[in-house]
C-alpha cells in the first residue's frame, strides 16, 4: 500500500513538472492567453492535436490496430491548488468543512471510480481488461489533478441541502505504453467541466456528484476505447467539439 501510495505521488508531480514545462494546458478556470505547446516531447512523441481543452502527442508510426487488451494502471488523483482552503473559507457551518479526511475520501473514491467506469466501458467495446502483459497489451496509466467539487459530500449533524448547477471540473493526464517493450505510445491531457453535461441546478448529493463524475469518465473512455483496431490513427481524439477551439482559433 505504501509503495503504490508513493508512486501514485512520484507520478503526480512527475506530471505537474510536465505541466509547468512543455505540456502547457488551459482548462475552464485558467486564462484564455498561454503559450503553444512544442510540437515534440523530451522522449520523442509528436504533437498530433491541440485544442482549447486538450492536447495529445503519438509516437511516429504508431498502430493502436494490433491492442485488443489493456491493463489499466490505478489512477492518481489530485485537488486544484488551495480548493480544500478556499472551500472552507467560504463555508461558515464548522460541521460543513472539508477535513483531510474527507480529501482523501474523495481522491480515493475518484480512483476507484475510474477503474470502474473505464473496465465497463472497455469490456462494453469489445477490448478485453487484463492483469499481464502481452503483445496485444496497452497499458493506461491515468492521472486526474485540477480536480474541483464544487459541493462535496460532507457527514454533517442536521439536514443541509446544496444546490448547484455546476458538479465541478477536473483534467485527465493519460500515458499509453506497450506492455511488452515498455515504451511509450502516446500522452494526453484533457480538462472537463462536468457542469457542461448537466447544466440544470440540481440538489447536490454523493450520488450526483459520482454521476457527474461518471459522466466525464464514461466520455473519455469511450473516446480512447474508439480507437483501438484502427491502423496508424493519427487523428487519437476525436474532433473538437464546438466549445474545444484550437489554438489558431484563440
Amino acid at each position: 500500500m505504501i509503495g503504490t501510495q508513493k508512486k501514485a505521488c512520484a507520478f503526480l508531480q512527475v506530471t505537474a513538472i510536465i505541466l509547468t514545462t512543455t505540456l502547457i494546458l488551459a482548462t475552464p478556470a485558467m486564462a484564455k492567453k498561454k503559450d503553444p505547446p512544442p510540437q515534440t516531447t523530451t522522449d520523442g512523441l509528436t504533437l498530433a492535436k491541440s485544442t482549447k481543452h486538450r492536447l495529445v502527442y503519438l509516437a511516429d508510426d504508431v498502430d493502436f490496430g494490433i491492442y485488443n487488451k489493456v491493463m489499466i494502471v490505478e489512477c492518481a488523483v489530485a485537488f486544484a491548488k488551495n480548493w480544500q482552503r478556499d472551500y472552507n473559507r467560504q463555508e461558515r457551518d464548522l460541521s460543513r468543512k472539508v477535513s483531510d479526511k474527507d480529501v482523501e475520501r474523495i481522491k480515493d473514491k475518484l480512483s476507484a471510480e475510474f477503474k470502474k467506469v473505464f473496465t465497463e466501458t472497455m469490456t462494453d467495446n469489445g477490448i478485453e481488461v487484463v492483469t499481464e502483459a502481452g503483445p496485444d497489451v496497452i497499458i493506461l496509466r491515468p492521472a486526474i489533478f485540477n480536480l474541483v467539487v464544487t459541493a462535496p459530500n460532507i457527514s454533517s449533524p442536521g439536514r443541509t441541502r446544496t444546490y448547484t448547477a455546476d458538479p465541478g471540473q477536473m483534467t485527465l493526464y493519460l500515458e499509453l505504453y506497450d506492455s511488452v517493450s515498455s515504451a511509450i505510445l502516446a500522452k494526453a491531457m484533457d480538462a472537463q467541466d462536468a457542469g457542461r453535461a448537466a447544466p440544470t441546478m440540481s440538489y447536490s448529493t454523493g450520488v450526483n456528484n459520482i454521476a457527474a463524475a461518471d459522466r466525464v469518465l464514461k466520455r473519455w473512455a469511450n473516446e480512447i476505447a474508439g480507437h483501438f483496431g484502427a491502423t496508424t490513427n493519427p487523428n487519437y481524439v476525436d474532433a473538437p467539439k464546438a466549445d474545444d477551439k484550437t489554438d489558431a482559433e484563440e
